[in-house]
């Protein structure tokens, strides 16, 4: 039996609903929640998650309440003051940090939101993590090297640019120093 718990007039609480079957181990330990959020300039989303405490299944992702058109969005991080700024992903963007890494959309993407401080540290675990398992001496040499990049970005030594493109329109970068075009699609 599900078990669903709501709380009233509290946007800071998600919605809950415990008990559903896992798509993936098919065990009724998926929790649901749903939260409706507002987010300055960018106007108020749903954030999604479905999480299953068996098999630690994970997915997540967000909705604009308000349509947006596919837009590009480029921002040159120069300072830690940019560590910062605010950063809306859906599981349907791109992230692409030139000369490092891109992430791509899929269907173990996740949407999310967080700052460019956020993205640099996830940009840095997926990098430390294929570095562990590369047997390359030379990948494993440019891997210490990005790691090493995005510290000093980190630490305000160091500039890079972030890019989202999402061609739903439901991603942004947050800031008056980011540069946002139409996504051609």
């Amino acid at each position: 039996m599900a078990k669903k718990k709501k709380v009233e007039n509290k946007t800071d609480q998600p919605d809950v609903i415990e008990g559903q079957p896992c798509p993936m181990c098919s065990q009724n330990k998926l929790v649901l929640a749903e939260k409706e959020t507002e987010i300055p300039y960018f106007g108020k989303v749903y954030v999604f998650s479905m999480t299953c405490h068996n098999c630690k299944y994970h997915k997540a992702d967000l909705e604009c309440a308000e349509h947006h058109e596919p837009a590009k969005y480029t921002l040159e991080v120069s300072s830690e003051e940019d560590l910062k700024i605010r950063i809306v992903k859906s599981a349907h963007a791109f992230v692409k940090i030139p000369h490092v890494l891109t992430i791509e959309p899929g269907p173990a993407s996740n949407g999310f939101v967080t700052n460019v401080e956020g993205i640099i540290n996830r940009a840095k675990f997926a990098i430390e993590s294929a570095r562990e398992s590369e047997v390359d001496k030379t990948a494993k040499k440019k891997a210490k090297k990005l790691i090493k990049k995005l510290n000093n970005v980190l630490w305000g030594r160091d500039k890079l640019k972030i890019i989202i493109e999402d061609k739903t329109g439901n991603s942004a970068i947050i800031s008056d120093k980011v540069v946002k075009n139409k996504l051609r699609v």
